[in-house]
């Protein structure tokens, strides 16, 4: 009998007991889903789900008219590099770092710290510097966050990753690619659908009585947050002429002259901010200029990192499942390794919206 929780996630959790206990055994074929349906007395969908979410953990293999089979652990280990260069400005990184540790299919395998980078002032020696490390210690991969807080990012982001190719190291991307979207690298990218959370929180907005939303980021936004960008667009785009026209503004979220500016001139009566920290930053300023939030704005934000439920108004925000990032990950990396030919993809893990009170939800 299966517990608590949503119905994949409890079967998934069974699932995986009975693997890791030896119930199913490597290389054993799962009942099919026709009769887990029957099982387990859910959907087709939610054991799809269930079974997406062990291939993902790396615990299960689905081969295309054969069915779906317990992997075989691998016997060789391998060392991977870790470059986070502004992990102390970007919260959900570390607990993605954990995911991976934490995958089933990550045991057998070291990950190693790269040096860190001092994000905005980073110079091109700094970057080859950190590759050189990297390769003299013979990881087999890298899992790269490229850079978004300098103005040269792209330049550096795309020498690390010239070097690291140079040496024949694959490289797997994390929550970004080095290019800004629409554009796209020949790398794989592991994360969320930025353009889809960005509609997401923008409706949501919509749908909570905003109706002059802006869109306020950091300068030198991140390709991940361009995309998030991008669906803000789309869904006042949707809306036609039932909204107020799109406003989008890259400013330093703690200078009180440039958010009285905006304030002045757009109104905005609700904002999609393109990151937490931008959101929790942003908050504080409007607290100083005697703007509250939500009564006179409504704000949602992304990442849904520590202190979101415990800013001064808990915020609304896209939750990334860290833990699900970095097993996935992880899986890139060695399917990668396995063939090195194949063609880059974008691995994208599902998110969902968190509501607390920044949003005006609660308010009537």
């Amino acid at each position: 009998m299966i517990g608590i929780g949503p119905k994949y996630k409890r079967i998934c959790q069974e699932l995986k007991a009975a693997i890791d206990t030896g119930g199913y055994a490597a290389g054993c074929r799962l009942p099919s889903e026709h009769e887990m349906v029957q099982s387990y007395g859910a959907s087709r969908i939610t054991v799809s789900r269930a079974l997406r979410e062990l291939q993902i953990q790396g615990y299960i293999e689905r081969r295309a008219g054969s069915g779906t089979y317990v992997k075989a652990a691998s016997n060789k280990q391998h060392t991977f590099g870790l470059l986070i260069p502004e992990l102390g400005q970007t919260e959900i990184f570390e607990p993605i770092c954990q995911g991976m540790a934490a995958a089933q299919q990550a045991q057998n395998h070291v990950l190693l710290w790269g040096k860190s980078l001092p994000g905005s002032e980073t110079t091109e020696a700094d970057a080859r510097d950190v590759c050189s490390r990297l390769i003299a210690s013979r990881v087999a991969g890298v899992f790269f966050a490229p850079l978004e807080s300098s103005p040269r990012k792209e330049e550096l982001n795309s020498t690390i990753v010239g070097v690291l190719r140079e040496a024949d190291i694959p490289v797997v991307l994390l929550d970004r690619d080095i290019c800004d979207y629409p554009n796209r690298s020949g790398l794989d990218v592991v994360g969320i659908d930025n353009r889809r959370a960005g509609f997401i929180a923008t409706r949501h907005l919509m749908q909570s009585g905003a109706r002059r939303i802006a869109f306020i980021g950091r300068p030198h936004l991140a390709p991940s947050c361009i995309g998030r960008r991008s669906g803000y667009r789309d869904c006042l785009a949707s809306a036609g002429g039932e909204m107020g026209p799109v406003f989008v503004a890259q400013l330093d979220p703690t200078d009180r002259t440039a958010v009285s500016a905006v304030l002045e001139r757009y109104r905005p009566d609700g904002i999609v901010c393109s990151n937490d920290r931008t959101a929790a930053l942003l908050m504080k300023t409007l607290s100083d200029l005697n703007v509250s939030v939500p009564e006179q704005i409504r704000m949602v934000a992304f990442d849904d990192v520590r202190y979101a439920s415990v800013v001064s108004v808990p915020l609304t925000t896209i939750q990334q499942p860290c833990d699900q990032l970095g097993a996935a990950a992880i899986q890139t990396m060695l399917q990668r390794i396995e063939a090195p030919e194949s063609a880059p993809r974008d691995v994208l893990v599902d998110f969902r919206l968190i509501v607390r009170e920044s949003c005006g939800a609660k308010l009537a």
